[in-house]
């Protein structure tokens, strides 16, 4: 029953979904929860004694060693491979995919995310964990927050205290970062080394044409909720402006300060707040305030530069430091012109997390990897300087949000981690669940047919209530 429960939880199908963690223009796969068939095994009486614990070591030769020569480590762009090169002690390069820590040889699994391929690969190398050479053991691999439950919830994580890192290691990290990555049964399954509150990132030369002046305070006084946002939409437009590229820019907005959760009792649920997004972007569109392109697509980005005559994006620092053309001269971001402001609602996107696959014969590196990376303070400040990320560990971002010679170049100079850091402390995840990146993508590709004039509000509704029990049959609406 177990194998056949996990099997479903890692084999299901997947459908593309939204990037979240930039690296890669193209989408990031979708998370789903298990099909109907591992649902009904879940909930059957247990054939064993262990059926009910998804978090105990799965039965055969899978305990976990220090004996590995190889560490595998899979994941889906550079970013984290960046990071350990960069800020981990004694890790050596020896080419694109390879390097060594000690005598322990490092071998990168890069697969990118496009058709779900990531997640694919991933899925079909632990189902065969059990049966694996030493050295072609997965040791560890990194998730996403959308699809993180997917892998949380069975037993190809294991718990990182059993790796060795403590509760004390991770004292410092904020509360939602551990959240996302702690299974049903209370056990800790990763951690990560960024934090990524979301702030409104606005066009500082259009501020100061339209508004008076470019500051954030002048700014946050013109967007403080979604009613003056609207009403600065108009003046935007007025003046030649989008306020945003799609109405997609403010739906992960929207859909982070839900009251309830997309699927309640086994029906999909619209929240207020969902439909208080419909209802503001059918407005912006209808008045030609925004937008209906994809995000990642020419048309969303056209906004980086000046001639896209955008206003403002919300994400957090990957988006503006990886994903905004700021390596291009011609680019807003590469000539200091963007700023930032906390905007109408806090709100998250993103992220990526390491976890320890059961079964790894290097579980001690592991950890170290783990600690280094996530929970030494001197290594996260690195990070922030030299990399303009924002770090997962609470006193290290607040001693840096009052550095004053800290700078970021693509907000002009100014130190924009205050804004960050009175994000996270809004974050709540309280209402996530598995279905959310499939219906949050299923709706949005719905209700563009609604804003573009192809379909009524209901006849919307009812392409998004097929597309997503197509997806996920055991659900009703």
């Amino acid at each position: 029953m177990k194998k056949k429960l996990l099997s479903a939880l890692l084999s299901v199908a997947m459908v593309s979904a939204l990037l979240v963690g930039c690296g890669d223009t193209a989408a990031a796969p979708e998370a789903a929860p298990a099909a109907t068939e591992a649902t009904d095994d879940a909930a059957a009486p247990a054939d064993d004694a262990a059926a009910d614990d998804t978090t105990a070591a799965p039965a055969g030769n899978w305990v976990s060693s220090d004996d590995g020569k190889t560490l595998n480590i899979y994941c889906w762009n550079e970013e984290f491979k960046s990071r350990l090169t960069d800020h981990y002690p004694g890790y050596t390069e020896v080419d694109a995919t390879h390097g060594t820590i000690g005598d322990v040889n490092v071998v990168w699994n890069i697969t990118p995310s496009d058709d779900n391929a990531y997640q694919n690969n991933l899925d079909e190398t632990l189902l065969g964990q059990m049966d694996a050479a030493a050295d072609d053991k997965i040791d560890l691999f990194l998730l996403e927050a959308d699809y993180a439950l997917k892998y949380v919830d069975t037993e190809y994580t294991i718990p990182v205290s059993e790796l060795g890192v403590t509760d004390a290691d991770v004292a410092d990290q904020y509360q939602y970062t551990k959240d996302v990555v702690t299974d049903s049964n209370g056990a800790l399954k990763g951690v990560s080394w960024q934090g990524c509150p979301g702030v409104l990132i606005y066009n500082r030369a259009a501020a100061t044409e339209v508004l008076g002046a470019d500051d954030a305070e002048t700014v946050q006084a013109a967007v403080k909720d979604w009613d003056t946002f609207k009403a600065t939409a108009a003046k935007m437009k007025d003046a030649g402006y989008k306020m945003t590229a799609t109405s997609n820019d403010a739906f992960r907005v929207f859909s982070n300060n839900v009251t309830s959760k997309w699927v309640e009792n086994g029906a999909i649920n619209i929240d207020a707040n969902i439909k208080a997004w419909v209802d503001m972007s059918k407005e912006m569109v209808d008045a030609g305030e925004t937008g209906t392109a994809d995000l990642w697509s020419d048309d969303w980005s056209a906004g980086f530069y000046p001639e896209g005559k955008v206003f403002c994006y919300f994400g957090p620092a990957w988006l503006i430091n990886f994903c905004m053309a700021a390596d291009d001269a011609a680019s807003i971001a590469a000539q200091g012109g963007w700023g930032a402001t906390e905007g109408p609602q806090g709100f998250f996107w993103g992220g990526t997390w390491i976890c320890g696959a059961n079964g790894t014969d290097n579980a001690s590196l592991v950890a170290d990897i783990m600690k280094q990376l996530t929970c030494n303070p001197d290594i996260m400040t690195e990070i922030v300087k030299a990399d303009d990320d924002f770090v997962n560990n609470k006193p290290a971002m607040d001693a840096m949000a009052v550095d004053a010679s800290y700078s970021s170049n693509v907000y002009g100079g100014i130190n924009p981690l205050p804004m960050y850091c009175a994000g996270v402390e809004k974050i709540d995840l309280s209402n996530l669940s598995n279905y959310d990146q499939g219906c949050n993508e299923s709706f949005q590709a719905a209700m563009k047919e609604y804003f573009e004039g192809n379909a009524t509000y209901e006849e919307a509704l009812d392409l998004f209530y097929t597309s997503v029990t197509e997806k996920y049959p055991e659900l009703t609406y």
